[in-house]
């Protein structure tokens, strides 16, 4: 268990996760065609060429998922009981091939479960930054988390 417990959180508590990542062409690639997704901005280089971003997009989803993916072993890793929901979902600029992510989450907000006397409920802002400094991802997520074992 690597994971921190529901009572040993606080709002206002920071992780900046050590783990940071490189995103990669395959990254991008395999993501975009596992989830069935056709979109030229995530495959096609030439067509990219032509546009405003003069390259290829990374997924915004794999974005989102490495964002998060990347807090699990700080945050969740063995006490997280379930995902609740994703919460404000924003992308401010965009990522590319090659960019390098840094993650940090922040607990915004702790409430007991009413229905789950043995777990709590927790919110968390995850944020991605990308090699120069610039927000590339942010969201909110709600899960369920186990409480110390009596």
């Amino acid at each position: 268990m690597a994971g921190v417990w529901f009572d040993d959180m606080h709002v206002g508590q920071r992780f900046e996760h050590a783990i940071r990542r490189t995103v990669t062409e395959t990254d991008n690639v395999l993501f975009t065609t596992l989830s069935h997704n056709p979109a030229a901005l995530h495959l096609d280089a030439e067509y990219m060429a032509g546009t405003d971003y003069g390259r290829i997009l990374v997924n915004s989803c794999f974005t989102l998922s490495l964002m998060v993916g990347v807090s699990v072993g700080d945050t969740t890793l063995g006490t997280a009981i379930a995902n609740l929901g994703w919460d404000e979902v924003r992308f401010p600029a965009p990522v590319f091939i090659g960019d390098t992510l840094n993650m940090v989450t922040e607990v915004i907000d702790l409430r007991d479960s009413k229905s789950r006397p043995e777990a709590g409920i927790v919110t968390f802002r995850h944020e991605a930054w990308n090699q120069h400094g610039t927000l590339v991802a942010t969201c909110k997520r709600s899960g369920l988390q186990k409480r110390k074992p009596a």
